[in-house]
Parts: structure tokens; sequence; C-alpha cells
């Protein structure tokens, strides 16, 4: 199968500044965010639909904790009431002594890595409020350039061509354009228009004060627990919009696309005009 990555195109400006600075800071947020997250998830391992936790009625859609089977400890996950053994990955994990102990996730997938609510509940706070100002600076310095309008929102012309775009990325056939292509458009328009503001509006539904200066955000998203059920959910397509976006980057080039990312200059296909 044959990568179709020419290297013998002029060099374009393609990432603005902006678009430069607020990726970076991203990943470095997105980064905190997540281990912290997970960090505060320990806490209560549980997911639920609705306003609170069920006590007389059940409405949890995960749960992941640790029970004796035939005198064995042993990780146990739920998933819409269905278990799976997950002994050595989630709830229970093995130590540096080679014993097995009860805890939702490994040290090295949590800020801190040993059990710190409080110190997760800080580095989650700062670098929530971090990424909603990057956010806001991304969003000003796209409009003002029209980053946002001419790159990023899809058109009708992008729908149509997307099906043929999906079907040269799942054979490897990976383009070097001046603009993105319709699955890149589309992909970044989820994350940067959608996934984002959601996890920042969800977020701040789980919030006390927010909800006593704002109730109606909880009608919004359904209630309190479905909110941090959607943010956990959020999270997650987080996680494999990053797995994704690494590899496409290894296979199309990682230092064509790391100068771009960098520098601003990515080297094209073809004979793509250098504007």
């Amino acid at each position: 199968m044959k990568l179709l990555a020419k290297r013998d195109g002029p060099l374009v400006y393609r990432q603005r500044f902006v678009t430069r600075l607020t990726h970076w800071v991203w990943v470095v947020c997105l980064f905190f965010l997540l281990l912290s997250g997970l960090q505060i998830f320990m806490a209560r391992p549980d997911l639920y639909i609705g306003q609170q936790s069920g006590f007389e009625f059940e409405n949890r859609v995960l749960s992941i904790g640790a029970a004796f089977n035939e005198g064995e400890l042993g990780g146990v996950t739920t998933v819409f009431g269905k278990s799976f053994d997950t002994t050595g990955a989630l709830g229970v994990i093995e130590d540096e002594n080679g014993d097995f102990r009860p805890q939702t996730f490994p040290g090295w997938m949590t800020i801190p890595s040993y059990r710190d609510l409080a110190t997760g509940r800080v580095v989650h706070f700062f670098f929530a409020w971090a990424l909603v100002g990057t956010l806001l600076v991304w969003l000003v310095g796209s409009l003002v350039n029209r980053h946002l309008t001419r790159e990023i929102l899809p058109r009708g012309r992008d729908w149509a061509a997307l099906p043929r775009d999906i079907a040269d990325h799942a054979r490897l056939r990976l383009h070097h354009k001046r603009t993105y292509g319709p699955l890149q458009k589309i992909s970044y328009f989820a994350i940067l228009v959608v996934v984002l503001p959601l996890m920042v509006a969800t977020g701040l539904t789980m919030s006390p004060g927010m909800n006593a200066w704002a109730p109606w955000t909880l009608d919004l998203f359904g209630g309190r627990q479905t909110a941090r059920t959607i943010h956990f959910v959020l999270m997650l397509a987080l996680v494999v919009f990053f797995v994704v976006h690494i590899a496409m980057v290894l296979l199309a080039g990682p230092i064509n696309e790391m100068r771009s990312m960098i520098t601003g200059w990515m080297r094209v296909d073809g004979k793509e005009d250098a504007r």
C-alpha cells in the first residue's frame, strides 16, 4: 500500500501563529486535564444518568470497582449492566511488589500518581481555565484572520467530497495540500466548535456554584450526573481523536507535519501555489 506523500512541491505558509500557539497550549492543557480528571474520577468511579446517583433506583451506566470472586480480589468494570473482569488494568491493579490492590486506575494514568483528590482538583481547575482562555484566543484570532470561516467551517462541497476522502485515508493515500481536506475540516470543526465547548459547559454544570448562578444548565444537560457522564464520554472522544491524529501525523510525514505546526511552513504535493 503506497502513501501519496509527495515532497517535491513548494513550501507554503499553512499554519498561522495563533493556530500554532493555541495548538501547543492545548496539548499541555489536555494532558494535565486528562490525568487530573482521572484522579478526580477515582473518588467516585461510577457514571449515572439523571440529577443524582441511584439509591432506591438504578441509573448507573458505568462502574469500575473491585470484588472478591472465590476468595480472590479482582477488578470488575460494569457497562450498562454487563460486567467484565479487568483485573490488572481497572479496578484492581498490580503494585511494584507484584501484589494486587484495589485502585481504579494505575498510578501512571493519574496526576498525582497517588490518591490525592484535592491536588487533582487544583490541577484540573487550573488547566481547565487555561483551556477556556486559549479557546477564546483561538476563536477571536481565527475570526480575525478568517481561519475559522475559510479553513475550518465545512461547506457543501466538503460534505460531498467526504466519502472519497475517507476512502483515501483508509487506503493511506494521504495528501498534502495548502488547505485542509474534508475529513480534516469536519474533524477539527467537531473538536474545536462542538467537543471542547461542550467539555467546558458540562464541567461547569457539575459545579454547585454554577448551578446556583445558572440552574438552567442542569435542565439543559438533564441533571448533574448526566453532565458528568457526557463530560466523561467527550473525554474518551478526545483521546480517540488524539490517537488518530498522532497516527495520521506519523503516516503523512512527521517532519513535514511538525514543521508546519512549529514554523507554519509545509511542503505540499505537486505544484501547489506558494501563496
